[in-house]
């Protein structure tokens, strides 16, 4: 079973392949399309700026790929930036389209008493569909965030998970074979690394 993880120049690649490997799957980071649409589930990483980052993909011609990718029933997982890249949009530094694979928006944090910005740091998983496939068989326990935007899903049944930061905040997200996780699975400890594990076995099913 083979993981393609994109590579469009800005993601957390080698910390991503790592854990893969560590579950016992190929990784493949790369940005070849065929490569890309003949591996068995798609990973899509990001840090930094959602604007730069579908900029990027969209050079590439990445953005068409990983929409391919999703359209063709491939488990696709974003990470982090990749997670908010799902959605419609975004406002960080502007209005950015995103690939529009979940409805929904990404916004920043408001200002509140006590809470910092950036979020960082490990919140605790709420889960509020435990019966879907990527939580199937876990605990609700601390995964570790590190961001200043986060999305709000037009369809409150796309939502897996949430934390609390002053207020509800999406954390999983999934709609049928596309999923997203806020936070970093590989830096998560047991937890992040069961999610991700829940996630690469969904290709098996298919298989």
């Amino acid at each position: 079973m083979t993981v393609a993880i994109v590579d469009y120049g800005m993601g957390n690649l080698h910390s991503v392949s790592k854990a893969v490997e560590r579950l016992g799957y190929e990784s493949l980071v790369t940005g070849d399309r065929g490569q890309i649409l003949a591996a068995d589930s798609v990973i899509l990483p990001g840090v930094g700026a959602f604007g730069d980052a579908m900029a990027h993909l969209r050079e590439s011609g990445l953005d068409l790929v990983v929409k391919e990718a999703a359209a063709g029933g491939q488990p696709l997982l974003g990470i982090c930036l990749g997670m908010q890249l799902l959605f419609t949009g975004s406002e960080e530094h502007g209005v950015h389209d995103g690939l529009d694979l979940l409805p929904g928006s990404v916004v920043r944090f408001a200002p509140r008493d006590g809470y910092k910005v950036p979020h960082m740091g490990w919140n605790r998983l709420s889960f509020r569909q435990p019966q879907n496939p990527l939580l199937s068989g876990l605990e609700e326990g601390h995964v570790y965030f590190v961001h200043s935007y986060h999305a709000l899903a037009e369809q409150e049944g796309d939502v897996l998970a949430v934390t609390d930061y002053g207020h509800p905040v999406t954390a999983v997200v999934g709609r049928d074979n596309v999923y997203g996780m806020q936070f970093h699975p590989e830096k998560s400890g047991e937890l992040g690394i069961m999610l991700l594990g829940n996630f690469l076995k969904l290709q098996e099913e298919r298989a």
